[in-house]
Order: C-alpha cells, then structure tokens, then sequence
C-alpha cells in the first residue's frame, strides 16, 4: 500500500531538469517506499508454476532490478497497461501478496487466440488476485485515484502506432494518460520502460523501428500532470543501433532501453 511521505518539492524539481540521456546515472528509489513494505522481489521470481518462455526473459528484462527501482510496495493496486501475455502482470501479483491486486488491460483482438486465452487461464489460475480487462487502450478508465501503481513495459510507443493488420486503430496518447491521471492516486508511481529512439515526426519513427525518443516521452507526461520522479541507466546499450526495428534478430532483446519512474502529485 502506498506510503504517505513523498519527495520534496525541490527534490523532484532537480529530477524534473534532469536531461534524458543514455548513460545517466540511476536516481535513487523513491524516498516514499518503506523498507517494511517493499516486496520480495526475487522470491516472486522464484516461486513455481511460471512459463519457462517468461523465465527465459528475466536475465534481459531484470525484473527484480526495475520493481525495485520503481518503488512497487506490498498491497498496491496495480494496472499493467496492456500486458501482452502476463509476463510482468504475474510478477506483480506475487509482489504485492493478497492484499494487493493487478488488473491488467490488453486489446481485444491480442487475446482473441486460444494460446492466448490458455496463457492468461495460467496466470489468473496461479494468481487470483490479477484480472485482466479486453479493452481498447483509451477506452479503459480506471476509477478515480484507485490505482497505486501502474506499469507501462515497452508500450508507450505503441501509443503512437497503428496498424490496419493488427486492427489497431490510431490513438491519441493524451487521452490515454488523462485516464491514467484520473485513476492514480496522489503519490502513485507509473514505471515506464521502452525502446529508445531517435528525435523526429514521433510516430514515423515509431512505425519503423517500434521506438520512442525518451523525450517525448517526458513532455508527453510532464504535459498530462505527472512529475518526473527518477530514472536509471540499467539497460542503456551504447552498441544499440537506435535506427534498427526492434524485431530486427540483429537487437531484439538487446535493445538500448530508458527507465522512467513519474509519480502523480500529492
């Protein structure tokens, strides 16, 4: 559950500043977080019953470094915006114990396919205390200031993309993290972790490499309400050709990535 000592006014203007390079040293977790809350994260990683696909992923993603980092707290409610198959929605729930809870939200038609539905059957089976929601992403409204945590894991891009194979319709992102907005509570944390891309037109740059230039990313919050609380360096890889699809077999899972923790004020 979210604590109720925040970072000071100066403190979070200084990170405000902060340029969003590669390379920048990490920020520290956020001053809010309790050493009695904070999570086992590796045990959650740990305990069985998890597809041995999304074990593969922890070495590259290092989901125990950035659940830490970002300042996830037992008996959060969490929203995992559109969680693909449930890698970091199941790892949530295990953080965040019983008391807490995790609504995970994907497009209908990502979770049309019978793997699909037998993958999620997994994860709820295994943990009760995750839901997940069919919903077009600017559709989904949560309630108003009900949301301790919400995590954002190489999508944010997409909120500039759209496709007419994929029936994914374009969208305007502010739409997207006005809803957000509304259903955060004071002090609640977003994490954000996608593909860093080059500066240029935000969604031509999208549709050819599925990455996003981590200053738009910035504004695209700063313009919605939120403050930028810390980011790290965890996943910045100087060798990453920012010019390259992140499918290319030449850097998929290898990709230069930018952490980015907001938190709504209050």
């Amino acid at each position: 559950m979210r604590a109720s000592l925040f970072l000071t006014l100066a403190t979070s203007a200084l990170v405000i500043a902060a340029p969003v390079i590669a390379g920048q040293a990490a920020s520290s977790p956020p001053a809010a977080v309790a050493e009695t809350t904070a999570p086992d994260f590796n045990a959650a990683l740990a305990a069985s019953g998890r597809d041995e696909a999304d074990i593969a992923l922890d070495e590259s993603r290092k989901p125990a470094e950035v659940l830490a980092f970002m300042g996830l707290e037992t008996g959060d409610a969490v929203l995992d915006i559109f969680a693909g198959g449930g890698y970091y929605s199941e790892i949530l729930a295990r953080a965040v114990g019983p008391e807490g809870a995790v609504i995970a939200v994907n497009p209908p038609q990502f979770v049309s396919s019978e793997q699909s539905k037998e993958k999620w059957a997994g994860v709820t089976a295994r943990q009760p205390n995750v839901t997940m929601v069919p919903s077009q992403l600017p559709d989904y409204e949560p309630a108003a200031d009900s949301i301790d945590f919400a995590m954002l894991h190489l999508i944010y891009h997409d909120f500039y993309w759209e496709s007419e194979r994929f029936k994914f319709e374009k969208m305007d992102p502010a739409v997207v993290l006005a809803n957000l907005y509304t259903g955060m509570k004071p002090g609640g944390i977003v994490a954000v972790i996608d593909h860093a891309g080059l500066p240029g037109e935000t969604r031509a740059v999208v549709e050819k490499t599925h990455r996003i230039d981590p200053a738009t990313v910035q504004a695209d919050f700063i313009r919605a309400g939120f403050v930028l609380d810390g980011q790290s360096d965890m996943f910045v890889n100087p060798e990453d050709d920012l010019d390259t699809n992140v499918f290319d077999p030449a850097v998929r899972g290898k990709t230069s990535r930018f952490v980015m923790r907001f938190r709504k004020p209050g």
